[in-house]
Order: structure tokens, then C-alpha cells, then sequence
């Protein structure tokens, strides 16, 4: 299953090599590059009004837009503000290179390993059009589930001060392994690991005790409310946040319109409320969210203003369709490995 990289179209020649040329910072005491390993798929948008209408036709609006919580983290972590975001994930052959120009346009520097057996992952997203603008996924991962150890190298974290795993990666062999290795090396840094718990429905699949032991030693946890609720058994978000916090130092729990909570050491100790907005598409709202939030932690915020950044990005994402925030024009490096069978 596992391709391994053989040259590049273009940037620092090789994965071992570390990103160049990063801007100093934007952000006043910027505290170095934030590096993201996640899924990166292709969204297929349908937005419908009223309940789908079986074995018929549902009048829609579709759109074929890029998306995947790992990479919509980074996006948003750069259009907030972040100079240096870089994101390694694994696609398609099919879909690489406009995956990379959409990253590279907003302000992301990817490294995108190219799988020669599997396609980009494709999640389609079945939107309703009512007041709460809710969604369903259906999903096919694809190759962002073939991320594996062997993508990944230490100098990777060159100039980082933070890492960030997407969830994601924790429901397949070869990313639990990928977290494991990425986690350590950041550890053997200094470098703090952030996560987010990423979908409930395959955290059930993986089991509640799996995923607890997988996440050890990270220092922040990011689930929605339905997610720390379901890894504790507690009925409500608070409850359930501060249960998390006894197990990772920093858990940031998202509650959507109710804001975000952040607790420590087994209490909540900031509510932090929702900015208004008018709901269009909450696809990729909490990977605003988190994207916002630790870019304001790179800054120097501390956990309560991030997460009110945070709550601010998530407002301006669900008033847009899709998960990623609006491009920009920028001279970004990026770097594809094309990677072929060994």
C-alpha cells in the first residue's frame, strides 16, 4: 500500500528537506510555523431545502469545492493571520495539482504525497438549506487514509512551534502509526501536538478507550460537544469537557451557536461566547475554529482569547459554502512529492 516519494515539482528538493524562506510572522510575537498533518479530500456540496425526497429527485445546488478537516485547519489558521502554515497530507494523482494550487492560494504551503494506487478522498456533503443550515457527510477517505510513517520526516518540524494532527488520521493502521511517530518526534522537540477529535460517527467505529490511550500525551484536544460527550458519557458539554481535562492538559470544546468552553485540571474555566452569524453552510466550522484558534495560540493569545478568535472564524465560515475561507493571492512555496510504487 505504502508509495514512497521520488522527487518533487518544484521547492525544497526532498521530504527529508525543511520548508525555506518563511516570512517572520505577521502576527506580533509570532511564535513559528504551524504544521498540520490531515486528511486533504475533495467536497461535493449539495444544498437542498426540506427532507430529501427518496426514490425521486431533491432539487439541489451542487458544487465540487476542496476540502478535508486537516487541510480547511490550515487555511483557516494562514487566513488568520498564521505566515508560515504547512500541511502534509497524501491525494490522488487525479486531483493533485489543483489540490495544491487551492492550498497554495490560501497561503498554505503543502506537501501533498501523490498515492499511485488510490484516489483523493471525496466526501460529499448533504446540506439543508432551513435556519440551522445542518449537514450530513458521506465518505469516502480514499488516500488521505494511506498517510503512513514513511511520509513522514522529523525535519518537518524545522522552525515549528506548533503541531497539529487531524483525527482523521487515527481511524486507519497506517495513520494511528503516523500519529505515533509525528507525536514523538514533536515531543522529543518541545513542540506542542494539538488534535481534534474530527467525526463521532468513526470515533464509535475506533472505540471510546482506543481513542483515549492513541491520544496520550497531547496537549490540546478540540472535539465538538457531541464528540467529548460521547468520550465521556456525560450527558453535557461542560461535564464533558472538564473530564477531558484531566486526561490532556488543554481541552477546547466547541460548542457551535453556544460558543466554545476551555477547561484545565478537570474544570471549565472560560465560556466563551458564539459571534452571531447567519448560517449558509456549517461545513468546516469547527476546522475554522481550530485553524483560527492556533494561529492566535502562535501569536501569544492565551487559551480564552484563542478561543474567542476561534468562535469569530467559525461565525465567518458558516456564512460561506464549503470549509475553507476565501482564497488569497500569494507567492506561498508548496511543494508536490510524486510519489510512485517502490
Amino acid at each position: 500500500m505504502t508509495a514512497r516519494p521520488h522527487g518533487t515539482d518544484g521547492g525544497p528538493g526532498g521530504p527529508g528537506e525543511p520548508f525555506r524562506d518563511a516570512d517572520p510572522g505577521s502576527w506580533p510575537g509570532a511564535g513559528g510555523a504551524l504544521l498540520v498533518v490531515g486528511d486533504v479530500v475533495t467536497d461535493v456540496v449539495a444544498r437542498h431545502r426540506g427532507p430529501l425526497a427518496p426514490g425521486t429527485d431533491t432539487a439541489s445546488v451542487i458544487r465540487t469545492l476542496p476540502g478535508g478537516a486537516g487541510a480547511n485547519v490550515a487555511c483557516w489558521a494562514a487566513h488568520w493571520g498564521c505566515a508560515d502554515v504547512r500541511l502534509l497530507g497524501r491525494v490522488g494523482a487525479e486531483s493533485a495539482a489543483w489540490h495544491e494550487r487551492e492550498l497554495t492560494a490560501c497561503g498554505v504551503r503543502p506537501r501533498l504525497v501523490v498515492d499511485p494506487e488510490a484516489t483523493t478522498g471525496t466526501v460529499i456533503c448533504l446540506v439543508d438549506t432551513g435556519a440551522a443550515a445542518e449537514r450530513t457527510f458521506l465518505t469516502d477517505s480514499g488516500a488521505s487514509l494511506r498517510l503512513d510513517p514513511g511520509d513522514w520526516s522529523d525535519a518537518l518540524l524545522d522552525g515549528v512551534g506548533r503541531l497539529h494532527l487531524s483525527g482523521y488520521l487515527l481511524f486507519s493502521d497506517s495513520g494511528r502509526a503516523l500519529v505515533g511517530t509525528a507525536s514523538a518526534a514533536a515531543r522529543a522537540r518541545g513542540v506542542p501536538v494539538s488534535l481534534d477529535p474530527a467525526s463521532a460517527g468513526f470515533l464509535v467505529d475506533l472505540g471510546v478507550d482506543r481513542f483515549l490511550s492513541l491520544v496520550e500525551g497531547v496537549d490540546v484536544l478540540l472535539p465538538s460537544r457531541g464528540e467529548a460527550c460521547l468520550l465521556t458519557g456525560l450527558p453535557d458539554g461542560a461535564g464533558a469537557a472538564a473530564a477531558l481535562s484531566r486526561l490532556v492538559p488543554l481541552v477546547v470544546c466547541k460548542e457551535g451557536a453556544d460558543g466554545a468552553l476551555v477547561a484545565r485540571d478537570g474544570a471549565v474555566l472560560e465560556r466563551v461566547p458564539a459571534a452571531p452569524a447567519t448560517p449558509l453552510d456549517t461545513t468546516g466550522a469547527g476546522d475554522a475554529f481550530t485553524g483560527a484558534f492556533l494561529a492566535a495560540l502562535l501569536a501569544g493569545a492565551d487559551a480564552g482569547a484563542a478561543a474567542a478568535e476561534g468562535c469569530l472564524a467559525g461565525a465567518r465560515a458558516v456564512e460561506r459554502v464549503g470549509g475553507r475561507p476565501p482564497a488569497r493571492s500569494d507567492d506561498a512555496v508548496s511543494t508536490t512529492y510524486r510519489a510512485h510504487a517502490g
